[in-house]
């Protein structure tokens, strides 16, 4: 597959900013704010984890029956945020998300802690919870459910890749007059430009 210079650079460069941050005092590197759009229009955002990026995009983990999981199937248009204080600078990412390979998915999963992945069993994520002691009986029931056995990721459970057609990074400036340069995709291949701050 043939990539385009302009989105090479870009990838490269929020890689070189990642390394930077993971190489420094910023406790988790990887966190990244990600909205999506309900079939209303309402917008919604959280915290997740950054666990893979390359040229086909920005990979995160979640379950597909979670809010944000039934949000992206309505659409699945999204938007990233990372945001690095320390050097006073951020990346926003614009695009279209994706399901990503079983393969993908199961290889991250046998990388998690069996505690999370019985977690990611019991947990019935964004439903109403009555109280801690359910959520405690459906790790327990899942623990003996599979006791001295591997186990398996849930079919509900996988990955997104979310498929840049917009980055900015942005970088602090004196006085306000930040640096903003975006990587977007056009007709026939991406554009780089800047933007007053």
């Amino acid at each position: 597959m043939e990539v385009d210079t302009n989105y090479s650079e870009a990838i490269v460069r929020f890689q070189e900013l990642f390394s930077r941050a993971s190489e420094g005092e910023i406790r988790e590197p990887a966190a990244m704010s990600l909205a999506t759009v309900d079939q209303h229009g309402g917008p919604s955002i959280r915290i997740v984890l950054l666990r893979k990026i390359d040229e086909r995009g920005f990979v995160f983990f979640t379950n597909s029956q979670s809010r944000k999981g039934r949000q992206l199937a309505t659409n699945p248009q999204a938007a990233l945020c990372f945001h690095y204080d320390t050097f006073g600078e951020q990346v926003r990412v614009e695009g279209n998300t994706e399901k990503i390979a079983d393969s993908e998915s199961d290889a991250y999963w046998t990388s998690r802690p069996r505690e999370s992945r019985i977690g990611a069993w019991a947990s019935q994520q964004s439903e109403l919870l009555a109280n801690r002691g359910e959520l405690e009986a459906r790790i327990k029931e899942y623990e003996e459910k599979f006791a001295n056995q591997d186990v398996p990721r849930p079919p509900h459970w996988y990955g997104y890749r979310l498929v840049p057609r917009r980055i900015e990074f942005w970088k602090e400036g004196a006085y306000r007059l930040h640096q903003r340069t975006i990587y977007e995709r056009g007709e026939a291949d991406w554009n780089r430009f800047e933007l007053y701050p």
